[in-house]
């Protein structure tokens, strides 16, 4: 089953196909010509009824028409290097540039720099000069967004980019901004929607930036303009329990790894007392008894 941290940025990109083109634009700098608001639309996930599972991508944006798009975009969520997706990612490209007959750009979802770098490798295609690059895209590729206005208009940008800007010199603007964005995705998209997405990036976030973007939320009365904090609110017990769940399932993780002689740098400890998603966390517990190795861990 995919975790939680996988499916985040695909669901934001099911419920708002504007964010794909828009990211390719401010991140990536390419040439996408602006488009009226919902003209990037979802397509079929898979290319082949014979074969679906090896040619199922996360997801598909199409711009502009979808019977003759001007431009296809695959979007895939990678949570670690697998050499495998070298073989698969041409075919997805392939596929749809062969069913709507229009340029096709593979984009990356990447949870840090290091996975993001290691997924940009380039596909060496075999034939001379055919090379796939990626794009790949991790949160620290956006600058830290400090307009409440802009954030209405780029929620989806502000709340992948805030874990990476939220102890910064600009936090404060940064959480103002988070909090207009997600106050804004409550009031277009509905309070589930921005619960998921706000459950999603507070765990990523310093106690002290915690702190502060309730303070800051309270402050802009957000907290009484939408039903947002009164659900979560009403979560908050529910949640503290989770949250330590996880703590305790990493602290098992790296003390089976300890115990077993297994060298855990400092990367792979911070990623695993990082995670928030239980059901990778137990999954880990399982594995720390037998893996020769960390990498094992992350890779098995």
């Amino acid at each position: 089953m995919p975790s939680k941290d996988h499916e985040l940025p695909l669901e934001m990109v099911r419920n708002q196909p504007d964010l794909v083109p828009e990211l390719l634009r401010s991140v990536f700098h390419e040439d996408i010509p602006e488009i009226p608001e919902g003209d990037a639309s979802l397509t079929s996930e898979t290319y082949n009824a014979f074969h679906p599972q090896e040619l199922r991508c996360d997801a598909t944006v199409l711009v502009g028409d979808p019977e003759k798009p001007s431009l296809g975009i695959i979007v895939e969520s990678q949570l670690r290097d697998d050499p495998s997706k070298g073989f698969s990612w041409p075919a997805y490209v392939a596929n749809v540039r062969l069913r709507h007959k229009c340029d096709t750009i593979l984009l990356v979802f990447c949870p840090d720099e290091r996975v993001a770098r290691a997924c940009a490798r380039p596909i060496l295609m075999g034939h001379p000069e055919l090379i796939l690059k990626p794009l790949t895209f991790h949160p620290g590729l956006v600058g830290p967004i400090t307009d409440p206005e802009r954030a209405r208009k780029v929620p989806e940008l502000v709340i992948l980019s805030t874990p990476a800007h939220a102890d910064g010199p600009h936090r404060v603007a940064v959480l103002d901004s988070y909090n207009a964005a997600i106050d804004h995705v409550a009031q277009v998209q509905g309070v589930a929607i921005a619960t998921q997405y706000h459950d999603h990036t507070t765990p990523q976030l310093s106690a002290v930036a915690r702190k502060l973007m309730e303070e800051r939320m309270q402050a802009a009365g957000y907290e009484w303009k939408s039903e947002f904090a009164i659900h979560h609110r009403a979560e908050g017990k529910a949640e503290g329990k989770a949250e330590g769940r996880t703590e305790e399932a990493a602290k098992l993780v790296l003390r089976i790894l300890q115990k077993r002689g297994v060298c855990v740098s400092d990367d792979a400890r911070r990623r695993i007392t990082e995670c928030t998603d239980l059901e990778q966390l137990e999954e880990w517990v399982l594995d720390a008894g037998t893996v020769a190795s960390v990498d094992e861990l992350f890779t098995g």
